[in-house]
């Protein structure tokens, strides 16, 4: 799976994102990592075996939210105090190699953004972060799970 060397990218929704497409110019200067793929074309990548879905939410958040079936956790963070984990980028280089397409998610697409951005820096290249992540964005109420979102979409995950 290719993209253009030396720009940002993101997932085509036209072939249900198994493939890529340059970004905006500003789009690529403003992401510190290769692109954002949806929830629904991070599911068809990682069904076809074209990505890796690393989850980067602590144990506690797998354990008690859900977490998706075949996903590798490398956490960003770890505990309820949310402890940068120092060796992220060396937990990634055990697991992965540098050019192997890496979707990251976490409850909000934040972490994620945050953990493509170190892995990018850290000479992985296909580095992407699931928008919305598992839970999506807060409502009106303040709560999860209503606004986008890996379990929104209604895509496959399971509880302890």
């Amino acid at each position: 799976m290719d993209k253009p060397s030396g720009s940002s990218a993101a997932f085509d929704s036209a072939d249900n994102g198994a493939s890529f497409r340059s970004s905006s110019s500003s789009e690529a200067e403003r992401l510190a990592y290769a692109g954002v793929v949806s929830p629904t074309h991070a599911w068809a990548l990682f069904q076809a075996g074209a990505a890796v879905l690393v989850d980067v939410r602590t144990k506690e958040e797998l354990h008690f939210v859900g977490r998706v079936t075949g996903s590798i956790h490398v956490a960003w963070a770890t505990g309820t105090a949310m402890n940068r984990n120092p060796r992220f980028v060396k937990e990634l280089e055990a697991k992965f190699n540098k050019q192997q397409t890496l979707l990251f998610l976490c409850r909000s697409g934040k972490r994620s953004a945050e953990a493509a951005a170190a892995a990018t820096k850290a000479g992985f290249t296909q580095a992407y972060n699931i928008a919305q992540g598992f839970e999506g964005d807060l409502n009106e109420q303040q709560q999860r799970g209503t606004l986008g979102g890996w379990r929104h979409a209604n895509l496959p995950w399971q509880q302890d």
